[in-house]
């Protein structure tokens, strides 16, 4: 016991020189000298561009399966799941699910937290041009959002800081006033700032210009598609965007560059990994209405976007040779469609040419193409002044001569361009006008499907599967993530109802 009290004495005695340390240097024994002190939001404002493109989840069951083939860009001979729902109207809840899930808290969740830093009450509430531009592809993401489901949160959406974990669902009227005043907003002030964006921008590099045009060129996308239920307060942002300035040529165009790492779940390309064999497996060849429609008119984009063959070829290029798939068949089907008693589908039809599936190939995001047809269209309905033809014309020529990022033989020259013109004359209506916007949408499903909703063109066909949920009609919208029909308590207050297939939205009235 004697030498345990020395002990413990002699414990107290060297305890004493400790007692005067200092103790920020004990505190800072705790602090990790590589970690950031700082966010730096120009980064997270990059991650929120990649995760617009998202990854093969959402390009496989959403974009592909479920648009692509709703509006009948391809087909497939399987029957529902995630590799065949929206070819024959059928039921898959990934499909319905993925897109509100994956982007609420991919996309929407990271540029929310961009405008939230960058805004009045934030940590850099100067960054002027950063916050609009980052307006900007949010609005993107959240029009898309709103354009599949219909009523969705919006007002309240990514604010689990302030304590709401349960957002309201916003009707999509109000959704809408306030993306077009948004993008209003975006579209004068970016430029004016004092922050620079630079190389964290993968889209235009910091470039102001172009994400001025872009917010006009959004704008004008989203003030035609409410054109024909609010024609007055679409002809009013119609022409706001286009006295703002808008997309003029390829160079304007919004692509997401994608790279081969380091991650196939970010920076890969979503759509390229899901048609990809020995990847997700997509079994989606083109479409019999697309490549049709291609071959009647002689249109040089066949050549690009098709080819025939199994994957890794040989492949048969001449547009002679494409054979599209007709939707709404299946493997048994499809003999009798065929008079065969066997179906190879990679020999008997036509797929997406693997020179546009690289994985490190752009996403495209808004296409100068399109804004062309817009224009076109605003000019026949009499909001614009430009020539309906000029801009038609220009449209064809755009879309044709933009898929060289993709693969440097992908060449559509000009004397091409002209004979197609030439033999395929704009006859001044808004049909030919829907039928060349659709076309030109391809490998942008949502899109597509979006403005086929609004314009009905082209006139699709549509199948009748035994066992669909539509009653043998195309979609009108899809059904909402089931995490939120089960645990939001305002799900039903706001929400599109009835929360089927073929309830209409608000813009939806044609």
């Amino acid at each position: 016991m004697k030498y345990l009290n020395q002990y413990i004495l002699l414990g107290l005695l060297c305890m004493i020189p400790l007692i005067g340390c200092d103790t920020d240097e004990l505190t800072d024994l705790n602090i990790n000298p590589t970690a950031a002190n700082e966010l730096d939001w120009r980064f997270i404002f990059t991650t929120g561009q990649v995760q617009t493109a998202e990854n093969r989840y959402i390009n496989g069951r959403v974009h592909l399966n479920l648009a692509s083939g709703l509006i009948q860009h391809t087909a497939t001979m399987q029957v529902g799941g995630e590799r065949g729902s929206g070819d024959k109207y059928f039921r898959h809840l990934d499909s319905f699910n993925g897109f509100q899930l994956y982007y609420t808290r991919g996309a929407l969740k990271s540029l929310a937290e961009v405008i939230r830093q960058t805004g009045p009450d934030g940590v850099n509430p100067s960054w002027t041009n950063l916050h609009h531009m980052a307006q900007v592809q949010y609005a993107y993401v959240m029009h898309l959002m709103t354009d599949l489901h219909g009523n969705v949160p919006y007002s309240e959406a990514n604010k689990g800081i302030e304590g709401i974990f349960f957002p309201k669902y916003d009707s999509q009227q109000s959704i809408y006033m306030d993306m077009l005043a948004k993008l209003e907003a975006a579209a004068s002030a970016i430029g004016s700032g004092p922050d620079e964006v630079g190389s964290a921008d993968i889209i235009y590099n910091g470039d102001f210009a172009k994400w001025k045009k872009l917010a006009n060129s959004l704008m004008l996308r989203l003030a035609m598609r409410i054109s024909n239920v609010d024609p007055s307060t679409a002809q009013s942002f119609v022409q706001k965007a286009i006295s703002g300035g808008v997309m003029e040529d390829n160079s304007d165009m919004a692509w997401l560059p994608m790279a081969s790492g380091p991650s196939q779940w970010f920076n890969q390309n979503g759509i390229s990994r899901a048609l990809i064999p020995d990847d997700w497996g997509a079994n989606n060849m083109m479409g019999k209405t697309l490549v049709d429609w291609l071959q009647e008119r002689n249109d040089p984009r066949l050549r690009i976007w098709s080819v025939r063959g199994v994957w890794g070829g040989p492949y048969l290029t001449d547009p002679a040779d494409q054979v599209g798939m007709p939707n709404g068949y299946d493997s048994e089907t499809m003999k009798e469609y065929l008079g065969k008693d066997a179906v190879d589908r990679e020999l008997d039809f036509s797929r997406i040419n693997p020179a546009l599936l690289d994985v490190d190939d752009p996403w495209i995001m808004m296409t100068a193409a399109e804004v062309q047809f817009l224009l076109a269209e605003a000019a026949v309905k009499g909001w614009h002044t430009g020539d309906a033809t000029e801009h038609y014309n220009k449209g064809v020529r755009l879309s044709m001569q933009q898929w060289t990022p993709f693969d440097e033989s992908f060449v559509v020259t000009d004397d091409e361009v002209d004979a197609y013109l030439a033999a395929n004359a704009f006859d001044g209506s808004l049909e030919m006008i829907g039928e060349q916007h659709w076309a030109a949408n391809f490998m942008q499903w949502y899109e597509a499907y979006s403005n086929w909703r609004r314009t009905g063109f082209p006139e699709l066909t549509p199948v009748d599967y035994i066992g669909n949920v539509s009653g043998g009609q195309i979609f009108r919208r899809i059904e909402y993530n089931q995490g939120e029909v089960a645990n939001n308590p305002n799900f039903l207050d706001g929400s599109t109802q009835p929360d089927d297939v073929m309830t209409r939205m608000w813009w939806d009235v044609n």
